[in-house]
């Protein structure tokens, strides 16, 4: 999805995985962070990919954030000001 809300554009991208706890959601952007620490042992990710993400977003003044219900999937949203140009 993507849209503007206030002062910034957002993309927003839906799984419908089996959802992140809350008590993960906050970890999930952390360098190596996996939530299900069985799947590390199949070579599924290395738990760099959104810590990319924000590290890039926040370069350019924006941010990330992640919202999930457990059985629900995960909406992860990356924000980034939106600019006037002349």
């Amino acid at each position: 999805m993507l849209g503007r809300k206030n002062k910034y554009n957002f993309i927003a991208v839906r799984n419908s995985g089996p959802g992140i706890p809350r008590e993960e959601l906050e970890n999930i952007r952390e360098r190596f962070y996996k939530v299900d620490k069985s799947r590390s042992r199949r070579g599924t990710g290395t738990g760099l990919g959104l810590s990319i993400v924000k590290k890039i977003v926040e370069m350019h003044g924006g941010k990330v954030a992640a919202e999930s219900e457990p059985g629900h999937g995960a909406v992860i949203t990356v924000y980034l000001s939106s600019t006037e140009h002349v």
